[in-house]
């Protein structure tokens, strides 16, 4: 199983940076969480409103604890509003169920880590986060259904 790394999470959130204004999307922020939820990198842009730093984390965070991408927590709280109200007050309510939250993988598969991304649409935060994950040649999981 590979590690995450200061290097290769400042690498990510770079890259996450970089789609963004690409795409010209709005003032992003980006966390890089480690497998057990410990952060590694945060990155906030000019203009990025206040709480976008609790955002992104509750993003990957949620998706660590659950074991699955934020995408798929948001489609649970669609559909199971009375759970994931449960699990956020265990979590003393630290989930965000909204997309942007991706696991990280490594060759293997295994979970190594998840990036949470804010700022933008959801959607648009999710692309960055997985553009990003891909651009170091890790997996991606956002709990994309095919």
């Amino acid at each position: 199983m590979s590690t995450l790394n200061l290097n290769i999470a400042s690498r990510i959130s770079s890259r996450a940076l970089a789609v963004g204004r690409e795409i010209s999307a709005a003032p992003l922020t980006v966390v890089v969480l480690d497998a057990g939820g410990h952060m590694i990198s945060l990155q906030r842009e000019d203009g990025a409103s206040l709480l976008r730093p609790q955002i992104a984390i509750g993003k990957a965070w949620g998706a660590l604890a659950l074991g699955k991408g934020s995408r798929l927590i948001a489609a649970d709280a669609q559909q199971r509003p009375a759970f994931i109200g449960a699990v956020n007050a265990l979590a003393e309510g630290k989930l965000v169920p909204a997309p942007g939250g991706v696991l990280i993988r490594d060759e293997c598969g295994e979970v190594i880590g998840a990036i949470g991304i804010t700022g933008d649409t959801s959607d648009i935060d999710e692309q960055c986060a997985v553009s990003a994950v891909e651009s170091v040649g890790l997996q991606a999981d956002a709990g994309i259904v095919a």
